[in-house]
């Protein structure tokens, strides 16, 4: 198997794997805060298939729950988010910290 088709493979799985995992939770999205971009992301499905790609992307384990990853994980997510996919689309761009 050539490793691009490994690739494909393993993205597929984890993507599969985010499906029967997230069933009810992608219908209830929230935000969430990006302390070093000071920005807000809503967390739905959409950001799931972002996130399976960082788990398979980095060999992290796609069954950690992102809010379950130490800080320096989930900067590193985010440094990564932020140069992957379309940013404006998915983020709200006030930066009032209190607001929701």
């Amino acid at each position: 198997m050539s490793r691009g088709s490994l690739s494909s493979l393993l993205l597929a799985a984890a993507l599969a794997s985010s499906v029967a995992t997230i069933g009810c939770s992608e219908h209830h999205a929230y935000r969430v805060y990006d302390p070093y971009y000071t920005d807000y992301h809503h967390w739905d499905h959409n950001e799931v298939v972002y996130y399976n790609s960082w788990t398979v992307e980095t060999h992290r384990d796609p069954h950690v729950e992102f809010k379950k990853l130490p800080p320096q994980e989930q900067k590193e997510y985010w440094t990564w988010r932020h140069n992957h996919g379309d940013n404006d689309r998915d983020r709200d761009h006030d930066h009032d910290h209190g607001h929701k």
